[in-house]
């Protein structure tokens, strides 16, 4: 039986995506008409499709749909957030957290967008010094606040599982804007607030 009688592409481009990997499939010396793979190519295309689906929306109008008045000055931490992305350099992912701070000057947004806005430039093929200073510039030009703090810490699948295959080691980059950028005080705060030491 083959694969294009057994699918139906309800869209066009999920079915191209799926021609492709089953054409890869042939190339790598496999059967893509063999039980274990008929379903895979499109498989495979949802869910790359899935994997960068951050690059359709928009960080920015995310936090303007939770963006209110008001008169705090402190810092503001969300921490530890889970985050999958995918290196555009092999296609292989990376995942790890993100730490995000800011200092509010006149308005605040909903603490599950920030964890939004990390998730959409994630949702892309990326790198990650790339992702932290997107997150970065998207919360600083939309809410414009005194000062925006991320620091990523990622495990890469393209240095665990091929190449110099390094199981345990970890990527950090950081980014800074305003009062975080000026003062060290304030980023130290930052840093001890989520735990992290930037060597």
């Amino acid at each position: 039986m083959s694969y294009q009688k057994l699918e139906i592409y309800n869209d066009p481009v999920t079915g191209e995506l799926a021609d492709h990997y089953r054409e890869i499939l042939r190339l790598l010396g496999e059967d893509p008409n063999r039980e274990g793979l008929l379903k895979t190519p499109m498989r495979v295309a949802r869910a790359m499709q899935f994997l960068v689906k951050g690059q359709d929306e928009d960080g920015a109008e995310i936090l303007r749909s939770a963006m209110f008045k008001e008169e705090y000055h402190q810092m503001v931490v969300v921490k530890d957030i889970e985050l999958y992305s995918m290196c555009e350099h092999h296609l292989l992912p990376f995942y790890g957290k993100a730490h995000v701070a800011y200092i509010p000057d006149g308005y605040i947004t909903g603490l599950s967008k920030i964890a939004r806005v990390v998730e959409t430039y994630a949702r892309r093929l990326q790198v990650q010094e790339r992702l932290t200073v997107q997150i970065r510039d998207c919360i600083q030009e939309t809410l414009h606040p005194l000062g925006v703090a991320v620091v990523i810490e990622a495990a890469h699948m393209c240095m665990q599982v091929r190449g110099i295959q390094k199981q345990n080691s970890v990527t950090t980059t950081s980014a800074f804007t305003g009062t975080f950028l000026k003062d060290i005080r304030t980023r130290n705060e930052f840093m001890t607030l989520i735990g992290a030491k930037l060597h």
